[in-house]
């Protein structure tokens, strides 16, 4: 969340970025109330010191053997209006917060400006597009065809959104997980964790999955509990609470979980395959950082995510996501989107963002910097080290053959038990 002396020192950089992301949050609506707040708390704390001095003055009266009838009436008058100050204040105090806590991140400078993901910046490709003497087809196509994938018996065992894998493309998911995190951890220096796949509202709250999305989230029936959206959440809330020492930092975790997620507001997209399922796995990074370094931390997210599609030989470019885009907790985020050719386009696969101290403030996270200076909060990024269903999309339509086998990635084959063709 943002800093309430930020906005009153920065209205106008807040209300530019607030416009950059297309926010109808008012930010002279939000001064106007944190105003008349600030107003009742002088209010009341002045009246309350009349108050105390009405109270010795009743106490002198009656231990001087004096009528009190008329100070204690206006005593009874001070408390009254005190009461009515109180509540008054909570009422707007309440409005404050609710204010504070649906606006999102201040877009940093470097972002482009922009309405939809149509208005990211492109920055970088690597690699080349595979080039096929027939024409490509879909992941699901060749899924199922391989009977590797079901989505009949998913939706029968469940609903839309969900599939079953069967033999080889049960395998390669899990090749795609082991082979992620051993580069990750082996390679790239994370903590390899295995965190809670439910989690409360206050972490939730942290992450600024609530209030904002709560129609996005699995919410547990007669639990304050939720599924996990991605694994950043349960991640990031393992300092929530804490002081770091500025030794900790850089310090980055990497976790596979299953992920869940409604998909409220994206109703008739991606349908077909395993682009968009309520039920996904994923192999998340997550860093807390100095604030003097976190942006060359996100380079070096960056990085991390690309090594796996490098390494899995396959074409991508980045983009830097427009302010209308982007996320509402990100300062900055990068989206890595890998080659369909089957789709013939582009598609997401890995965001790697700059959360600045926005999360670390809703969850508390600082660190006591080595020169004994006052405690600072941390930066928290997060990337995807890949989408794992989106990966294997990306194999099946990359990989695929004239006569509807898949050649398997080398890198992947000993994870696979030296498979090396899927027919």
């Amino acid at each position: 969340m943002l800093d309430i002396k930020f906005i009153r020192k920065n209205p106008d950089l807040v209300a530019q970025s607030l416009k950059k992301r297309r926010s109808d949050l008012d930010v002279e609506y939000f001064l106007s109330l944190d105003q008349k707040r600030r107003q009742f708390i002088q209010e009341t704390e002045e009246l309350k010191m009349e108050r105390n001095k009405a109270s010795a003055e009743v106490a002198r009266a009656k231990k001087m053997g004096q009528e009190a009838s008329e100070l204690l009436s206006g005593l009874g008058d001070l408390s009254a209006r005190i009461k009515e100050l109180d509540a008054a204040t909570k009422e707007v105090d309440e409005k404050v917060q609710d204010w504070i806590m649906s606006a999102p991140n201040i877009v940093h400078d470097d972002v482009p400006e922009g309405l939809s993901d149509e208005d990211n910046l492109e920055i970088k490709k690597w690699g080349q597009k595979p080039a096929f003497f027939f024409s490509p087809r879909e992941h699901w196509e060749i899924g199922t065809e391989l009977k590797g994938l079901d989505f009949e018996r998913g939706a029968s065992v469940t609903g839309s959104r969900f599939v079953f894998y069967f033999g080889w493309a049960a395998r390669m998911e899990r090749a795609l997980i082991n082979f992620m995190l051993d580069v990750q951890t082996g390679n790239h220096g994370y903590i390899e964790t295995i965190p809670p796949m439910i989690v409360n509202r206050t972490s939730m709250t942290a992450t600024g999955q609530l209030p904002k999305f709560e129609s996005d989230l699995f919410k547990l029936e007669n639990w304050d509990y939720y599924l996990i959206p991605t694994a950043e959440v349960p991640l990031t809330n393992i300092h929530r609470g804490e002081v770091l020492s500025e030794d900790d930092l850089p310090k980055g975790f990497a976790a596979f979980t299953g992920c869940f997620r409604s998909e409220a507001g994206s109703y008739g997209k991606d349908t077909k395959g395993i682009i968009r399922q309520h039920q996904f796995n994923k192999v998340e990074l997550v860093w807390f950082a100095h604030p003097d370094k976190s942006y060359e931390q996100l380079e070096i997210l960056l990085c991390h995510a690309e090594k796996i599609l490098q390494l899995l030989g396959m074409h991508y470019r980045v983009v830097t996501l427009c302010a209308g885009d982007l996320g509402f907790g990100s300062a900055k985020t990068y989206d890595i989107e890998v080659w369909l050719p089957g789709q013939g386009k582009y598609r997401e696969i890995s965001s790697c963002s700059n959360f600045e101290d926005f999360q670390a403030r809703r969850g508390d996270i600082r660190f006591k910097p080595s020169q004994g200076k006052k405690t600072q909060y941390v930066h928290t990024l997060n990337g995807s080290g890949l989408a794992v269903g989106r990966t294997m999309v990306a194999i099946l339509e990359n990989y695929q053959q004239e006569d509807g086998s898949i050649i398997v990635p080398e890198v992947l084959r000993p994870y696979m038990g030296g498979l090396e063709i899927i027919s």
